[in-house]
């Protein structure tokens, strides 16, 4: 039986599938295993250079660009692993990651979810790689910088959970999507990745909708990988940045329009819009 399906979806990045995929295989040397990668019409030699430098990888060439999520449940309705991963191109795996990834799970049954600790490529720490739910709260003590100011509290850090150690193991609400593992079993429960998400915020629905079924999702930070994070998305930043929070968005209406009791959804997507605005205008400024 497959150990494990590590699925890749590709869009324009070959400068870097190619280092990802040697990662990933070099992780995997001692896993029984399938590797799908999925290229969603890429314009320049992506899909050229894993067919012709990894020829045992299942190669999907899609004739448009489907998003990420649909991309993805292409392979996921393929995959025979026992478990499942989904690993952006724009990633350096460690050699130890998939290994540990697995005994994990025997470790923590109750855990349908893990992701590891995720580092920048300056080897500095990406909060994203555990964080909680975009609820009406988290996002308005974002908006208004109490979690900024208050890192440590548990009231007002709950967006990217600061106040939790990253070198402990821990229960989150959700993992980055530049790297999670799955047991396959879940999806009978939880279904895919949901396809109305183009690009950003399927993984926290799904994480969202695995919680619901009463299963675990944990950060664990005995291995790591590398996330040269933006690499895989589109160079055009606003359109980026405006991806992500329409993605925010849709997340807010789908669960959360019923019991935004406190915080009305219409302010809620306010904020959404007005942090999308503040974090391109913050990035240009910086520079």
């Amino acid at each position: 039986m497959t150990r494990i399906s590590v699925i890749v979806v590709s869009y324009n990045v070959e400068n870097y599938i190619e280092q990802a995929l040697v990662s990933i295989k070099a992780s995997l040397q001692d896993v029984d295993h399938e590797i799908y990668v999925v290229d969603n019409a890429s314009t320049d030699g992506s899909a050229g250079i894993v067919k012709d430098k990894f020829p045992e990888v299942n190669l999907i060439r899609n004739d448009e660009n489907l998003g990420f999520a649909k991309a993805n449940n292409i392979a996921l309705k393929l995959a025979k692993g026992e478990f499942i991963a989904l690993v952006n191109p724009d990633t350096i795996i460690e050699k130890d990651t998939f290994p540990v990834m697995l005994d994990a799970f025997g470790k923590h049954p109750e855990a349908g979810m893990i992701g590891c600790k995720v580092l920048n490529e300056d080897g500095t720490f990406q909060l994203s790689c555990r964080r909680g739910f975009p609820t009406p709260w988290a996002a308005w003590t974002r908006m208004t910088g109490l979690s900024f100011i208050f890192p440590k509290s548990r009231l007002f850090a709950q967006y990217n959970m600061t106040y939790l150690d990253p070198d402990e193991t821990a229960e989150v609400d959700a993992v980055s999507g530049s790297f999670m593992v799955l047991r396959k079993e879940i999806l009978e429960k939880t279904g895919y990745l949901d396809e109305q998400f183009f690009m950003y915020g399927e993984d926290l629905d799904w994480c969202w909708r695995i919680k619901q079924a009463g299963w675990k999702i944990l950060y664990y930070p005995e291995t790591s990988i590398t996330h040269l994070k933006g690499k895989s998305a589109d160079n055009r930043e606003w359109k980026q940045i405006k991806q992500f929070y329409k993605s925010m968005r849709q997340f807010a209406e789908k669960h959360f329009s019923s019991y935004s009791v406190f915080i009305p959804l219409w302010l809620l997507k306010f904020s959404i819009w007005k942090m999308a605005v503040l974090t391109f205008l913050w990035r240009k400024v910086r520079r």
